[in-house]
């Protein structure tokens, strides 16, 4: 096999990392030299990289069929992995498979076999019967959250896939949680065991705190809560889809700005809803144990569990989303007076006690507009940038993240500049097209 036309430390300043860490280097020596490796660390410790670049140099640019295969439990953490392999501009070609849009954009993109395939289990399954996967030329597989597949029930499908790829010589498992058995149908052969999830645990800049709730019902002491944090990033995790919008809906209703995610949500309100959040037009994201893992979320300040996790490995995951990376961060469990720590909570923690007033935070600077195109539009950021600076005549400093999906875009928009801007764009075409263009609902 020729090697990639990108060597690492070009592919590093690409994504302007100054060095890779210990965790990321052990990983990469391991590859160079095993075939089956365990790689476990904490959420948020750069295992994507970690792995991504030891498969970068084994993808030869001249073949012209699927090399590598990784399955992932979410879209959410397909798309994140996509981004990344993107971002690292080896000019080979990826494709992602999820559910929740249509099979046929999918279809389209695998009639030329890219040489990373990323994917959910059950849709890579339903493309590997349909014939539009090449199986037999992937030598590499990923299973990135392994655990959290085989949790979520894609024991079956995952068992078809693997079984459907005969070339396999390289496998990389890897998760934030220790002690899950390996299932026999993924064919692990004395594997190599990198476990870095200790390390992580000693060196975490998370402060874990409680707050005492009057009754059992927790809504009036979440919003206090809020009131006294202010306006910095939080994660609210509940336990149940309903709860995560009935909560969402009672801060609505308190004039807290907030933006819910739950599985049972269509793809674009999934992707409306983490926008909205990522860029400061919701700085309060409601949600289930979903967004525990998987999501690319920068500077969250605060997790706050209304309700008491399930199990210690859902509790440090959903505590993973925030003090990453050296940053900060403090996780609060809300308990009503029947509930008491978990076990593996230290009892002396610190309680918070809430203001006797409670002041609802400032509302956030930001909108977010939803633009009817996208990449299969051929309209990238620098085309949006243009139309709104050009016909929408905003400032720079006036237009906020820009994300760019296959059939539709959201974009931050100053508020105080949303209306105006509606109004001076609504005759224009953006590369020649009527669009539609709102405020993101």
């Amino acid at each position: 096999m020729s090697k990639t036309i990108i060597d690492t430390e070009a592919i590093l300043s690409r994504l302007n990392i100054k060095s890779l860490n210990e965790m990321q280097l052990a990983a990469i020596k391991a590859a160079e030299k095993q075939n089956n490796i365990v790689l476990l660390s904490a959420t948020g410790s750069g295992k994507t990289l970690a792995y991504l670049l030891p498969l970068v140099k084994l993808l030869d640019p001249a073949n012209t069929k699927s090399q590598a295969l990784i399955i992932v439990p979410s879209r959410e953490l397909a798309l994140q992995i996509e981004s990344v392999f993107k971002s690292m501009g080896t000019n080979l070609k990826v494709t992602c498979c999820y559910g929740g849009h249509l099979r046929e954009t999918e279809e389209n993109n695998l009639k030329q076999p890219p040489a990373l395939l990323i994917g959910t289990a059950g849709r890579l399954a339903d493309h590997i019967r349909r014939g539009n996967i090449t199986t037999d030329s992937i030598e590499t597989l990923v299973l990135d959250e392994f655990d959290k597949s085989l949790e979520l029930g894609f024991v079956e499908e995952m068992s078809f896939i693997i079984g459907s790829l005969k070339g396999i010589n390289k496998r990389i498992l890897t998760s934030a949680t220790e002690a899950v058995e390996i299932p026999e149908f993924i064919g692990m052969i004395d594997p190599v065991n990198l476990n870095f999830l200790n390390d992580n645990d000693e060196e975490t800049g998370l402060a874990i705190k409680t707050v005492k709730s009057d009754g059992k019902d927790k809504l009036e002491t979440l919003f206090r809560l809020i009131c006294m944090l202010g306006n910095r990033s939080t994660i609210i995790f509940c336990n149940h889809r309903e709860s995560v919008e009935r909560t969402s809906s009672y801060l609505k209703e308190k004039d807290i700005v907030n933006v819910f995610y739950h599985g049972a949500l269509e793809q674009q309100e999934r992707d409306a809803a983490l926008c909205k959040f990522r860029n400061g037009t919701s700085n309060v994201l409601v949600t289930t144990d979903l967004a525990a893992r998987g999501l690319d979320i920068a500077n969250i300040r605060y997790i706050i569990h209304y309700h008491l996790p399930a199990t210690e490995d859902v509790f440090t995951h959903r505590n993973g989303r925030t003090a990453r990376m050296d940053a900060s961060g403090t996780a609060i469990l809300i308990l009503s007076p029947d509930e008491i720590l978990p076990a593996y909570i230290d009892k002396d923690i610190e309680t918070i006690q809430l203001p006797a007033t409670a002041t609802v935070p400032d509302k956030p600077q930001w909108s977010t507009l939803f633009i009817a195109a996208g990449k299969k539009d051929k309209v990238n950021k620098i085309d949006i940038v243009g139309f709104l600076s050009n016909r929408g005549h905003l400032k720079k400093e006036d237009i906020g993240l820009i994300e760019v999906k296959d059939f539709f875009s959201f974009v931050a928009v100053r508020k105080s500049k949303v209306s105006h801007t509606l109004q001076q764009i609504k005759e224009h075409k953006l590369k020649n097209k009527k669009v539609k263009i709102a405020v993101a609902k």
